[in-house]
């Protein structure tokens, strides 16, 4: 499961290439994506297959993930230094995550409005609502796109800035 929504991650980027009606074919792979994200930790709990091993390789598929789409929305339109800025804030809000419970942090921490699912969403709709404009203005897509990527950059700001007070208090 875990390989197959990383192929549907990284076809997204080709797919989105030819623009226009493409970006929904680019949404439905998203989405797809993130249903086989979701559906491999049932997979193995209902088969008795968890491990260390699957739960690092399903977090590294994630990040993968989340560089094709970003990649995509670059593609589309939406500025380098905000396509990068959200990767490296998506990565450092997951590595956060995962140093403090290193460290003795209990359960997640905080649940905040950057978390994946999240991502998720923004990265559908926006491709989506783009390829449902493109046909509209060539213009208007990619500026949704941008708004996209402006909107997912923000809301990984307050995240980010949750779960850090969240960390400090609980490793205090």
């Amino acid at each position: 499961m875990t390989f197959a929504g990383l192929v549907c991650s990284l076809a997204v980027p080709l797919v989105v290439l030819p623009r226009g009606l493409w970006l929904l074919a680019g949404a439905v792979l998203v989405v797809l994506s993130a249903l086989a994200d979701s559906a491999d930790g049932g997979v193995a709990i209902i088969t008795g297959r968890t491990s260390q091993f699957g739960s690092f390789v399903d977090s590294m598929a994630d990040r993968v993930s989340e560089a094709a789409w970003l990649v995509a929305l670059y593609l589309l339109g939406a500025p380098g230094f905000l396509v990068v800025a959200c990767g490296a804030l998506a990565w450092l809000h997951e590595y956060a995550r995962a140093r403090a419970a290193l460290s003795g942090m209990p359960g997640l921490g905080a649940v905040t409005v950057a978390e994946r699912p999240v991502r998720v969403i923004i990265v559908a709709a926006a491709l989506a609502l783009g390829g449902a404009l493109w046909n509209v203005s060539t213009r208007l897509a990619p500026g949704i796109i941008t708004i996209a990527v402006a909107v997912w950059l923000g809301l990984g700001v307050l995240g980010a800035t949750r779960l850090w007070g969240a960390i400090r208090e609980s490793l205090r």
